[in-house]
């Protein structure tokens, strides 16, 4: 079976590098217009690439870089534009929340006496231990310190009785209408003498707190105040 005669590929054409060089020496450059093909071609893609190159440092790069940033800027819209699209969806659920919170935080303010109650506090404290048959061997309120919208009052205690009078101390006053933590706890022996037999110490800080009333909440805003403009200034 014979072979089917395929068209033959046309032959490239050879470049005469030596020729092409020897026209370019022989160049008139003030009369292009008796230059050989070859070496007007050359030199019009050597014209047009450096037209290219000039056009992109020039001009292109920068609006390129705009371009770019631009699209940075876009898609950071979208994702804000997004990411506020689903907070407006989901408005209802976080108002439900912040009622909630703001019942919560309601019902735990409730607990902290005011300044005027904590003088009963500290009293209902005491007579917790006293009602233990504890003895009181310390009982001393410390400096409070100003929070936000509270203060916190420590009060260091040290008192003596048995393990489980002191157990029962400690749930009495977790127990009791205010907001009263133990902290700081060490028990340890009582010091030998009469009647110790059997007795424990407890040294404690309780830590209880109290909300602050309109005219100490003014002064906080007025400190407050006047720091971030202090530090305006240093700026």
């Amino acid at each position: 079976m014979k072979k089917p005669n395929l068209p033959k590929m046309p032959a490239m054409p050879q470049i005469d590098f030596k020729t092409f060089a020897e026209d370019f020496k022989s160049l008139d450059w003030k009369d292009a217009g008796t230059w050989p093909l070859l070496p007007r071609l050359t030199v019009l893609a050597g014209l047009f690439a450096a037209l290219l190159l000039g056009g992109w440092w020039f001009d292109w790069k920068d609006q390129l870089q705009y371009l770019d940033d631009k699209q940075q800027e876009e898609a950071k819209l979208k994702s804000e534009y997004l990411d506020k699209k689903q907070q407006t969806i989901n408005l209802d659920g976080y108002r439900e929340q912040l009622a909630e919170i703001d019942q919560t935080f309601a019902v735990i303010l409730r607990q902290l006496p005011s300044k005027a109650e904590m003088e009963s506090l500290l009293i209902d404290i005491n007579q917790s231990g006293l009602g233990r048959g504890l003895h009181f061997d310390l009982f001393k309120p410390g400096k409070e310190v100003i929070r936000d919208f509270y203060a916190e009052l420590p009060i260091t205690l040290k008192v003596s009785g048995t393990y489980h009078d002191l157990g029962a101390f400690s749930a009495d006053v977790s127990s009791l209408s205010r907001i009263v933590f133990l902290t700081n706890i060490a028990i340890a022996p009582a010091a030998k003498g009469a009647g110790t037999a059997g007795q424990l110490t407890m040294d404690a800080t309780a830590m209880t707190y109290r909300y602050l009333d309109e005219e100490e909440m003014a002064a906080q805003r007025r400190a407050k105040a006047a720091a971030e403009a202090k530090g305006a200034k240093k700026k």
